[in-house]
């Protein structure tokens, strides 16, 4: 079921959770729901895949002209702004779907999660972790998220016990970034969250679509109020020009 509709099975009572992927969840949540946990995080970079035949190749070394298959704004915007000399390519479909794309022929190369690779049995088909100064990961990624009925104690006490912490607050930090810049699982932004002698590090990332604007930047705080640290972050970058890119990509959906 897609997201609306588990949302409306709970708001009905037919259901006590949903569990998503957290990068898919919205920010805002219906009237009645929350964001009840979050379980530990799975690696939340985004991975090179290859054809056999560039096995030889990581993302910095392929040849100009390569084809790289992607289907998220977010990665092809970093990527042209490191790699203009690639060519990009949409691919949709499954995960299989996509590798069997790129087996054929269709791709040099293409570009996923890590964590949906290692979580359906296809880890070994990772030739390449990609570091976070090339691409920043999504919200949430690598993540589940339990949704549940706000007001639920019983159900809340029960999940509570598939709780991590260090994931916790640094999605929390993550997802506030994003609720502060308005933004969506399809606009060109990218974080990358860690914690170090407890204290939060938030870096964030917003580029226009052809990659040629991309600004990014970091924030530190307090691992117990990991939302302020994702506030901050957002609002350094709109005063760097981030809600001017963001304004243009939502003007081109618009007219589309």
């Amino acid at each position: 079921l897609f997201t609306k509709e588990l949302e409306a099975q709970m708001l009905v009572g037919n259901a006590d959770i949903a569990v998503h992927s957290l990068k898919d969840l919205p920010t805002n949540l219906p009237s009645g729901l929350k964001l009840g946990c979050i379980t530990k995080r799975e690696d939340p970079a985004d991975a090179l895949v290859v054809n056999e035949k560039n096995n030889c190749f990581n993302l910095e070394s392929l040849p100009a002209g390569s084809i790289v298959g992607t289907s998220s704004l977010r990665r092809l915007a970093q990527l042209r702004n490191k790699f203009p000399h690639l060519k990009f390519k949409d691919i949709r479909g499954n995960v299989i779907t996509r590798i069997e794309k790129l087996d054929s022929g269709e791709f040099d190369c293409i570009i996923l999660a890590a964590a949906g690779l290692k979580r359906l049995g296809f880890e070994s088909r990772i030739h390449q972790i990609i570091p976070k100064e090339i691409s920043l990961h999504a919200v949430g990624q690598g993540a589940l998220g339990i949704e549940c009925k706000s007001e639920d104690k019983k159900v809340m006490k029960i999940i509570n016990v598939l709780e991590d912490k260090p994931t916790s607050q640094r999605c929390l930090a993550e997802r506030a970034f994003l609720r502060e810049l308005e933004g969506g699982c399809q606009v060109p932004i990218g974080v990358n969250s860690s914690i170090k002698n407890e204290k939060l590090y938030l870096t964030g990332m917003v580029a226009s679509m052809n990659g040629e604007r991309l600004i990014k930047d970091q924030s530190v705080g307090d691992t117990n109020n990991p939302e302020e640290v994702g506030k901050q972050l957002a609002n350094k970058l709109k005063l760097q020009g981030a809600k001017e890119i963001l304004d243009e990509i939502f003007e081109q959906f618009r007219d589309n």
